[in-house]
């Protein structure tokens, strides 16, 4: 799977988590450029991700994700394995 694959999985996920079919995503997007993503959220929203791609993110990739990117570029890698 590459990363626009990838991209575009998670704008269904964020569309859905965030009840927003306007949200359109990029490398840059983060928490600042999505009106109601708050920390609980963002706790949905990283349970939503894994189940959608049926992996698990280690703590320390939650916490150091910096915006949509970096979260693209884990999945993607991770689907390589």
């Amino acid at each position: 799977m590459n990363k626009d694959q990838v991209m575009a999985r998670l704008t269904k996920v964020f569309r859905d988590v965030f009840d927003d079919d306007s949200i359109v995503l990029s490398d840059n997007t983060s928490a600042k450029d999505i009106e109601d993503w708050d920390s609980l959220e963002h706790i949905n929203l990283i349970a939503a991700v894994e189940k959608e791609f049926k992996m698990r993110f280690q703590m320390k990739e939650v916490s150091g994700m910096k915006n949509v990117g970096e979260m693209a570029s884990i999945v993607a890698e991770r689907a390589k394995k």
